[in-house]
């Protein structure tokens, strides 16, 4: 902020880029702002700029890629998974929700010893594929 203000000052007394860029890095030497920003603060107070506090920003992009989105942009007019077709995102996170909750405890340990087992393979074969080994059944396809 100090170095804005001092910038701002040097602008007033009519001073040039190549002068103001000079006098800052000798008075702050590697705590100096960098070129371009030097550069980006001239211009603005060149141009009238009477604030040096930054511009505000958003917190946030102003666009997303939320289902939500999605749906009111228009771009999504079905899903198809699996052979299912689903009018939206928010059926899909239904269905999705309706399949996990009738998942058992059985099932998750079932998936977790497949994962395990696949795992133990892959590290001690240094990571060489096997999905496609008959003794290693794709899920889903048991």
């Amino acid at each position: 902020m100090e170095q804005r203000v001092n910038l701002k000052f040097l602008v007033k007394l009519g001073k040039t880029f190549a002068e103001v860029y000079a006098m800052l890095k000798e008075v702050y030497v590697n705590e100096c702002l960098s070129r371009t920003q030097v550069f980006e603060w001239f211009k603005r107070f060149k141009e009238g700029r009477e604030t040096t506090k930054n511009d505000p920003r958003l917190g946030r992009p102003s666009t997303s890629k939320t289902g939500q989105n999605v749906e009111k942009s228009g771009l999504l007019d079905t899903v198809t998974l699996k052979g299912t077709r689903f009018e939206s995102v928010e059926a899909v996170k239904t269905k999705a929700t309706e399949v996990l909750n009738q998942l058992t405890e059985a099932d998750v340990q079932h998936c977790f010893q497949q994962w395990k087992s696949r795992m133990e393979r892959c590290r001690d074969r240094q990571g060489e594929y096997i999905e496609g080994e008959k003794d290693a059944p794709v899920f889903g396809n048991e």
